[in-house]
């Protein structure tokens, strides 16, 4: 795999316009050795302890003295890195839930738990502040996400937090103009990667509630979003890809997921060096397939593996999957809106852009086979034939031929009866390989997703019987556990969701968002 180091981020020092001056060198270089040491002797159970630590002194005079220190007899790796960093703090530290409470009026409380104000740096912290108010999802995830916060949204705004909502799209376009992109999180160990490009539809939410003034508003960060994910395509040749962009056989161009950093991923290193020596193949390229998939947010998936089965056989970069190209297309489609309502005559060039990419979404990825949108491999030139819920962003986005949408529609719903639909919802793909992106577990995002694509395509009876079923599981397990989930369990509404590099998280953001539209919308009664 031909590997590529744009002038992006590793090691860069920022000054910002609210006046601090922020390294974003990420700890694995900061701390070097004792980064190494601790995470692959797991003093911490779960790898994200330690890359969010925040030093007590100056990091360079903690590796020093560890260099010094690590020699002498009975040295105590875990008490050294007590004694030097205080740990993240967890939500379950400052808030107990009322089990009183419907879980409406838990969501509407939780907010303020959820809610962080605007960041200071920290030396030796991998934080990237934030100039304005946020929410985070909870539990492990103390930073704000990028997708994530699409779904947070959907909830606020049923909440009546609109300034809420502004102040987190500030923030995204902040880090848009600041570092070039969204990335994962607001962590410099997520400077490689960015995620779902959701922030056009936030944009849309935002308009919304206030107006289309805001697409002029946030036109300069979509844009600059869009010539993120589209480096490159002007100078690659048919069958080459660069970084998020290939350009096929026949010369058209689409995107797939991709992660600049070619290290294991600070958060999760143990586990990576491990899949790596496990899998036999070259440690770099399985790096850049773990990290490419953990930019898709489906962190992992049999959807992204060679063999349905098995990590080891990740791929991620091979495939162009129609979710992401959706959500590209929305931001071709919102930025086309904001140059029409500046007169601009590049309007009609990014409507054009929308046009044909929704063309080749159906080109490439309309599986006739299968009746769905699949991911399609531009290496083997071949369609994959796994059902997921990715394969329904089209319909939550697509403007044109609404009559062939409509008509697509009712195979699709066909289809999620047969492979997706379980009794707390839909599953988050058909198969159980132990990944948390896999069958038995369903997601709030991959809900709601399939819920807009179903309603949206006129499938509204489904879409209905989905939000039933996803409402009652989050309110069942409310009331038995007092918490709301990262994920679900869909295929058996007894048991906890698992599989995943951690323990159950709650919260949580995107469970609430979600939970809050789907009660309002479908007139759900909230228990």
């Amino acid at each position: 795999m031909k590997r590529y180091f744009p002038l992006l981020l590793i090691v860069l020092n920022v000054y910002f316009s609210f006046g601090q001056t922020i390294v974003t060198t990420p700890p694995d270089k900061i701390y070097g050795k004792l980064f190494v040491d601790v995470q692959m002797n797991r003093v911490f159970v779960d790898g994200k302890t330690f890359v969010d630590c925040v030093p007590k002194r100056k990091p360079a005079d903690i590796v020093s003295d560890y260099e010094t220190e690590k020699a002498q007899p009975g040295f105590d790796l875990k008490k050294y890195v007590l004694d030097n960093f205080e740990l993240p703090a967890s939500l379950a530290d400052t808030y107990k839930t009322n089990t009183s409470e419907d879980v409406v009026t838990h969501i509407h409380n939780l907010w303020a738990v959820l809610k962080r104000t605007p960041d200071k740096a920290v030396e030796g912290s991998s934080l990237l502040p934030l100039p304005y108010p946020y929410i985070v999802p909870g539990g492990r995830f103390r930073e704000v996400y990028y997708w994530d916060s699409y779904f947070t949204m959907l909830g606020l705004k049923e909440s009546g937090e609109i300034e809420m909502i502004d102040d987190m799209v500030k923030n995204f376009a902040f880090l848009i103009e600041n570092y070039g992109h969204i990335p994962n999180g607001n962590r410099t160990y997520y400077l490689g990667r960015s995620q779902p490009p959701f922030f056009s539809v936030m944009v849309a939410l935002l308009a919304g509630a206030k107006g289309d003034s805001v697409y002029q508003e946030f036109l300069p960060a979509m844009q600059k979003e869009y010539a993120f994910w589209m480096d490159g395509a002007a100078k690659l040749k048919p069958g080459q890809a660069y970084r998020r962009v290939v350009r096929l056989g026949s010369g058209d161009i689409l995107n797939r997921y991709w992660d600049d950093a070619t290290v294991p991923r600070q958060e999760s290193w143990r586990e990576d060096v491990l899949t790596a020596q496990k899998s036999g193949r070259d440690k770099v390229d399985m790096y850049e397939e773990l990290r490419a998939a953990a930019e898709s947010g489906i962190d992992f998936s049999s959807r992204w593996f060679a063999d349905s089965k098995n990590l080891v056989t990740i791929r991620t970069s091979d495939l162009i999957p129609p979710d992401l190209n959706a959500l590209l297309y929305h931001l071709e489609w919102a930025i086309s809106k904001a140059l029409l309502m500046n007169h601009d005559t590049t309007a009609a060039e990014f409507r054009r852009k929308a046009i044909r990419r929704g063309q080749l979404i159906d080109k490439y990825c309309w599986n006739k086979t299968e009746n769905f949108y699949t991911d399609y491999n531009f290496r083997t030139r071949k369609q994959s034939n796994h059902i997921t819920p990715g394969g329904m962003y089209p319909f939550c986005f697509v403007n044109e031929h609404p009559d062939y949408m409509s008509f697509l529609g009712q195979k699709v719903a066909d289809v999620i009866r047969k492979k997706l639909l379980q009794p707390g919802g839909v599953a988050a793909s058909e198969f159980d390989t132990g990944e948390q992106w896999d069958a038995p577990n369903g997601w709030a995002p991959l809900e709601w997703m399939t819920i807009w694509g179903l309603d949206r395509c006129g499938q509204k009876d489904l879409a209905a019987d989905i939000a039933g079923r996803w409402v009652r599981l989050n309110e069942k397990v409310y009331k038995e556990t007092g918490r709301l989930m990262e994920k679900y369990n869909v295929s058996d509404i007894n048991k906890e969701a698992g599989g995943g590099e951690y323990p159950g998280q709650d919260g949580f953001g995107w469970t609430n968002g979600v939970l809050l539209k789907l009660i309002d919308k479908y007139h759900l009664p909230k228990e």
